[in-house]
Parts: structure tokens; C-alpha cells; sequence
């Protein structure tokens, strides 16, 4: 395996591993995303198999053990799982969430103590300031979150808009489509009343890029790529309740 460095936005860098066992034939990106700062964030761990590569490619950056943040969208293998090896490089970081993850999760499976992120809190690295979202279920799992990073207009997006394939770093071009695609494949995500609402809802930040963990980042245009996307899984909502009233009726005991 070999992890791509590319720089997205202004101390913003995708580190971006490519897989092409997964969702072949176009295969799969893992992309984990570096803040560079006065206290340096690591967003997304990548499985543990992948931390030699990663970490190679984050040492080319700057040395590991100034790595002082580290995050993820939400307590899954590909985004926390070698979270511990990120810990014992950098010793002086520490993992920060929100209250869900850490409550329900991260307080047994972190070395060290995370730090619990409020939704909406701001944490100023140096240079940079991340303000931490809730997102509950969006695209999946109940601790979900995301980061925006506010110098630059980055939308740290976790697992929203994931296409498969091994496109450029960053593209102009629609990203909704793709993410369609790859949905309608995978299923992956939680289908909530609040879930295009949700998403919909980031628009209100008025990012400026879209960095996604799995695919291309989008520059421009984010605002409109978050709306359509939320209003896909609205359509996806309405689309699910009426095959379940087709099936069952209006009593579905």
C-alpha cells in the first residue's frame, strides 16, 4: 500500500490510501486528513494495518510526536482503529470527541483519556480553529460527528458524500452523484426523519471544501452539494415508507 500526500487547502493535507480489493472494480480510497497548526490534528487513524504507511506519510509532514489532537468522525475500524499506535508516536496527543463516542466508547478503548468535545464547541489549535458538530446517525452510527475548520472553510466530512474509486485529491465537478451511486451499493447509511434535515443543515456553515474520507474532495460549491445530498436522503426516506406501506398496509401488526 502507498499513502498520497496532497494539499487540499491551506495546511489542510489528504493523506488518501488506495485499495482496490474494495468495491472492485473501481476500488476504494481511505483518507485521512492532516491540520497543520500550532497543535496539529489528525483527523481519521486508518485501520491499524495501515499506520505504517500513514504515519510515513504523516512524518514527512512534520515529526510524529508533535501530533497534539486527534479525531474522527465516528468509532469505526477504518476510522479509529489505530488510534492507540497514533498515541504512542505522538505522546503528547490526545483524542478528542464528542460526549456520545467518549461515553459509549472511546473512554474504554483510548489509552489515554479523550477530551469530551461539546456539540458546536470551538478548540483553537494555532493557526487553525475546529468547531465540533453532532450529527447522531448521519450518515451512521450514534456518535457520529464532524469538524469544521473555520480559517479555511473545511468541512471535515467523516463518511458523508462516499464514492468509490481513485479520483483526484480535489475536484470541482459534482461529488452528489457519486456518493447516489455508492449509497444505493452500499446502504451504509441510517435513514432518520432528521437525516436530510441534518446534512442540509451544514450548508449553514458555508464551507468552502468538502473533505471526504472516502473519494474526492470537492472545492466550491460545497453549500450546494450538501442541500442535494440532504435532499436525496429525504427522497430515500419517502421513497422507504411508502415500500413499507405497500407491504404492510396502514397496520403492519
Amino acid at each position: 500500500m502507498e499513502t498520497k500526500i496532497d494539499e487540499i487547502a491551506e495546511g489542510v493535507f489528504r493523506l488518501s490510501t488506495f485499495v482496490p480489493e474494495i468495491a472492485p472494480p473501481a476500488g476504494f480510497t481511505f483518507n485521512q486528513f492532516l491540520l497543520m497548526a500550532d497543535e496539529p490534528l489528525l483527523f481519521h487513524c486508518g485501520f491499524r494495518g495501515m499506520f505504517p504507511t500513514a504515519s510515513a506519510a504523516v512524518a514527512r509532514l512534520l515529526p510524529l510526536e508533535r501530533l497534539r489532537w486527534i479525531s474522527f468522525g465516528h468509532v469505526e475500524a477504518d476510522e479509529c482503529g489505530a488510534m492507540n499506535q497514533w498515541l504512542a508516536v505522538a505522546p503528547n496527543a490526545q483524542v478528542a470527541h464528542g460526549q456520545t463516542a467518549c461515553m459509549v466508547s472511546l473512554n474504554d478503548l483510548s489509552d489515554c483519556a479523550p477530551r469530551i468535545l461539546g456539540d458546536g464547541e470551538v478548540v483553537d489549535l494555532g493557526g487553525k480553529r475546529v468547531r465540533y458538530i453532532d450529527t447522531a446517525h448521519v450518515p451512521h452510527g450514534w456518535e457520529a460527528g464532524i469538524l469544521y475548520e473555520e480559517v479555511t472553510g473545511t468541512l471535515l466530512c467523516g463518511d458523508l458524500f462516499s464514492h468509490t474509486g481513485n479520483g483526484p485529491a480535489v475536484v470541482d465537478t459534482d461529488i452528489v452523484g457519486p456518493a447516489i451511486a455508492a449509497e444505493e451499493m452500499f446502504l451504509s447509511s441510517s435513514l432518520t426523519p432528521t437525516t436530510g434535515r441534518t446534512i442540509r443543515g451544514l450548508a449553514e456553515l458555508a464551507p468552502r471544501t468538502l473533505a471526504l474520507m472516502h473519494g474526492s474532495s470537492l472545492s466550491g460549491r460545497a453549500g450546494d452539494a450538501l442541500v442535494n445530498l440532504g435532499d436525496y436522503y429525504d427522497q430515500r426516506v419517502r421513497r422507504t415508507l411508502a415500500e413499507l406501506d405497500a407491504a404492510f398496509g396502514e397496520n403492519p401488526a
